[in-house]
């Protein structure tokens, strides 16, 4: 049993994730935070060619070696008619929660973010007060209070608006590390969509089952599994694969 285990561990986290690392070397990436591309990725109209309530979350690889299993994401929301978007994400730095850190469309560490969730007019009208509140809410909020492994970090962050706000129907990357992280240890329950069920271990280890997060397997922050939803494979380091 050791062994069968051993080479699933293998075969499932181990050898996505070992050609990752070799694809991920071979990019043109940023040497240094300071010398890193941060300028907008241009997949937002300015706000006054598209007047209606918008909502976008984003995530993007991080920089230099950690870009190779780990993403950092964050959360985007525009009123009816207002000029300018506002971003919402959690540093590593400071106070963790910070409002328009960045351009809300931005490069992060040069890589160009890919869109998770998208919703426009009248319901992101109705469900922007309520990520406001989540913003507010969040628990983690003080200075020292973030842990880029497992957690709480930015994942988390927006792991939480997306529990609080359940009708985005979403999911975060595989790759989204601290996603999954728990302050109470072990937990069981429904996932953050409602549309599913989970176990999970302070983030460490777990299992998840829904709708809308798909099937996935955790161990030490590594995810693999398939989405449902939208038919994909999630590997370690690769993160979804599919169309």
């Amino acid at each position: 049993m050791i062994r069968r285990f051993l080479l699933l561990f293998t075969v499932v986290f181990l050898l996505p994730l070992g050609t990752h690392a070799a694809w991920w070397q071979l990019q043109p990436l940023a040497s240094d935070w300071a010398r890193a591309d941060w300028s907008s990725a241009a997949l937002l109209p300015a706000p006054a060619i598209e007047p209606e309530a918008t909502i976008h979350i984003f995530a993007a690889r991080v920089g230099r070696w950690r870009g190779v299993f780990a993403h950092h994401s964050w959360v985007v929301v525009k009123e009816k008619n207002a000029s300018a978007y506002t971003r919402f994400d959690v540093v590593g730095w400071g106070n963790p929660v910070r409002v328009n850190v960045r351009v809300a469309d931005g490069r992060w560490y040069g890589n160009v973010p890919e869109a998770v969730a998208e919703l426009k007019g009248p319901a992101a009208e109705a469900l922007i007060p309520r990520i406001r509140d989540a913003v507010k809410s969040y628990g983690y909020s003080d200075y020292g209070s973030y842990a880029a492994w497992p957690g709480p970090n930015s994942n988390s962050f927006v792991q939480h608006i997306l529990a609080e706000v359940p009708e985005l129907g979403r999911a975060l990357p595989p790759t989204a590390i601290g996603k999954d992280w728990r302050a109470d240890g072990l937990y069981a329950g429904f996932t953050p969509s409602r549309t599913g069920l989970q176990a999970s271990l302070y983030g460490l280890a777990g299992v998840t089952f829904g709708w809308v997060e798909g099937v996935e397997i955790n161990l030490l922050g590594l995810v693999a599994g398939f989405d449902l939803q939208r038919p994909a494979l999630k590997l370690p380091g690769w993160g979804r694969v599919g169309l």
